[in-house]
């Protein structure tokens, strides 16, 4: 599971470490140290024309093109790897709709007891930003004609670092698969080989005070 993560790195470093060319003079990107489903993040993707990096805004929390209603997709801020290619709400985006989500660290609860949790926050070594692999869609709202653009994290098994914590982790990507997982190249062969844990002794992992509550409201939304 994903359910909530910090991104303080400013858009001069986002656009160094993805590579992103555009002029962002105008992108409004203010830091925020506890992400949470429903709000509006910057996401990378390739641009359609130019296949150039781009960095969008989007709503985390995917919903599909397909939606009749938006309100029932509540469980899509996460997506587990082993069910991308097999499920319809996945399948498409994994074609040729996947990104990348800026991220300088994560965090996760263990469970103490029924009431008690511990919070930990795990990142990458000597990597700020990092990149978690997301896919994304867009749907259009029937009664007002308005397009909305949403996204959600890729889940696989936890590592040797993460699984004393949880049984699950967000999919983390090097910089050398960037390339590959944003690609919309439909005749390669789908990168589901990258959809793996990430090497324990690259990340790093640190208890901290309780400054980002609990995810109580997130229990409602997904179990991944």
């Amino acid at each position: 599971m994903c359910g909530r993560y910090r991104r303080t790195s400013d858009k001069q470093r986002i656009a160094e470490a993805f590579q992103i060319g555009a002029d962002l003079a105008d992108y409004v990107l203010a830091p925020d140290g506890n992400i949470a489903p429903t709000s509006v993040q910057p996401v990378v993707r390739l641009d359609r024309d130019t296949e150039n990096r781009q960095l969008v805004a989007m709503r985390w929390g995917m919903i599909p093109f397909f939606a009749k209603d938006a309100k029932k997709f509540r469980t899509t801020f996460n997506a587990r790897a082993e069910t991308l290619s097999t499920q319809p709400m996945w399948r498409e985006p994994l074609k040729k709709r996947r990104c990348l989500v800026p991220c300088d660290g994560f965090f996760e609860w263990q469970k103490i007891t029924d009431k008690l949790k511990r919070k930990f926050e795990f990142s990458v070594k000597g990597q700020t930003p990092f990149a978690f692999a997301g896919l994304w869609d867009a749907w259009k709202d029937p009664v007002n004609g308005e397009w909305l653009q949403s996204f959600t994290i890729v889940t696989t098994d936890a590592n040797e670092l993460m699984a004393p914590i949880h049984i699950r982790m967000p999919v983390i990507l090097h910089p050398r698969d960037y390339d590959r997982w944003l690609s919309r190249d439909e005749s390669e062969r789908l990168p589901v080989d990258l959809l793996r844990p990430f090497e324990s002794d690259e990340m790093s992992s640190e208890a901290c005070d309780p400054a980002v509550g609990p995810p109580t409201q997130l229990s409602l939304l997904n179990s991944e």
